[in-house]
């Protein structure tokens, strides 16, 4: 089944989405493509501006040694886009991909970064202590939650995780509640996604996108940021179906 320029992302069912195993599959042979600090992931509209705008906005707040935890890393661009703002800092890494996280780690090292940890697991199962994080990065890893009781406890344990005053930034794909005006976005999409490597990769990223991810609208995701605790949430950019936020604690 794939998605056309006519249509959203909610046709496969929940509980036929792809598996944590089948996700982690594809991202283990994806590094190359996740490894380019200059394009950021060239699928989403204005990837290379995000990353500098989540770099330069935790700089506002974030001091050297202070801890950062990415989630979702990749091959750590994120990361190192933070790190050319302001360092040194203390780097955890959360990626379901072992091969993301040995590239993350040795491009983050050799850049520079001072003391780098890294998890290999699902981050929904992912364990940090309580109030033990000044930033959080989210970058394109949200999608991949389900039903919103796993957005609800993933939003609860993000939010224990940071220290008071504490950020967490989000980039990501994020839908539309109103069925014509996420038909018109979605087409905006599709289009983006020709105009970079035509038809077919346009198909091969919409197919890949109904099959493995069930993303939620800014509203919805807002709303139940505010009900697990947090203070305050901003867009910081926004392009049709791409939109990157920060919340405080």
């Amino acid at each position: 089944m794939r998605i056309n320029t006519e249509t959203d992302t909610k046709r496969v069912p929940l509980m036929e989405k792809s598996t944590i195993e089948e996700i982690r599959t594809r991202f283990d042979h994806e590094v190359e493509r996740f490894s380019q600090l200059e394009t950021g992931q060239q699928a989403l509209f204005d990837a290379r501006l995000v990353l500098d705008l989540v770099a330069q906005a935790a700089a506002t707040h974030l001091q050297p040694g202070d801890t950062l935890l990415d989630l979702g890393c990749g091959a750590g661009n994120f990361t190192l886009r933070v790190l050319q703002e302001i360092s040194p800092l203390d780097c955890h890494l959360v990626d379901l991909s072992l091969p993301m996280l040995e590239r993350a780690k040795q491009r983050i090292e050799a850049a520079g970064g001072q003391s780098v940890s890294v998890y290999q697991t699902d981050l929904r199962e992912a364990n940090f202590p309580e109030a033990s994080v000044d930033c959080i990065l989210a970058g394109a890893v949200l999608h991949h939650l389900r039903d919103e009781a796993d957005w609800a406890a993933t939003f609860g344990q993000l939010h224990r995780w940071l220290k008071p005053g504490g950020r967490l930034y989000v980039a990501d794909l994020a839908i539309f509640d109103d069925p014509a005006i996420q038909q018109i976005m979605w087409k905006r999409f599709g289009q983006h996604l020709e105009s970079l490597e035509g038809p077919d990769y346009r198909e091969k990223v919409f197919a890949y996108i109904e099959k493995e991810d069930s993303p939620r609208s800014l509203s919805f995701q807002w709303e139940l940021l505010r009900k697990v605790g947090f203070s305050r949430v901003d867009v910081l950019h926004r392009n049709a179906v791409n939109a990157c936020y920060f919340a405080v604690k």
